[in-house]
């Protein structure tokens, strides 16, 4: 199995760190195949706090047929994160796999991303919460039912609302991969 990990331009670093965590430990402890493969805009990103790395994939190389979830982690609207997370490649992209009944997880405003893509419409959503609400108004205007709740998980759809949800987030994608128990499994072993 694979887990394909959108990092644009201003990705957060804590929310797209945790699914190389979480899979990493669960492929160490559990011996588990689920890769975790890195896909941006440009071969190097520079993330949020501009730090910078290399990517396995540019989206213009994802075959989809080949994965089975995709993440979306949030971003710093002023390191430029929504110039690349609300490109119609990444947009289409998000939609096929929701058609394809495939997970699609996000972590904080990553939920804008799925939001402006048009799979949250109807769906029970949240996103960054803080703020007078104006992320969660924003996702509204989107289509998406506000609840007001850490982590939201509508069939395969899965939104949060800060960074400090990126663990769970993660948590609950490698259940939706795998089981209830294996998650508790890793979340037992990590602490959580």
């Amino acid at each position: 199995m694979k887990l394909l990990l959108i990092m644009t331009k201003g990705v957060e670093m804590l929310e797209a760190s945790a699914f190389i965590d979480v899979f990493g430990w669960y492929r160490d402890i559990s011996k588990g195949d689920i890769e975790v493969v890195t896909c941006g805009f440009n071969r190097q990103v520079v993330s949020s706090f501009n730090l910078k790395f290399e990517v396995d994939l540019l989206i213009d190389e994802v075959h989809g047929p080949e994965f089975d979830a995709i993440a979306v982690p949030g971003g710093f609207g002023y390191y430029g994160f929504y110039e690349e997370a609300f490109d119609v490649r990444l947009l289409n992209l998000i939609n096929w796999f929701n058609q394809h009944k495939k997970i699609v997880a996000s972590v904080c405003v990553g939920a804008l991303v799925l939001g402006k893509s048009g799979v949250l419409d109807g769906k029970n959503a949240t996103t960054y919460h803080l703020m007078d609400g104006r992320r969660q108004n924003q996702l509204k205007a989107m289509g998406a039912k506000i609840v007001e709740a850490p982590v939201v998980v509508d069939d395969l759809l899965i939104t949060s609302w800060c960074p400090s949800t990126a663990p769970e987030v993660a948590l609950k994608t490698l259940e939706l991969m795998t089981s209830k128990e294996t998650a508790d499994q890793i979340r037992v072993m990590m602490g959580y």
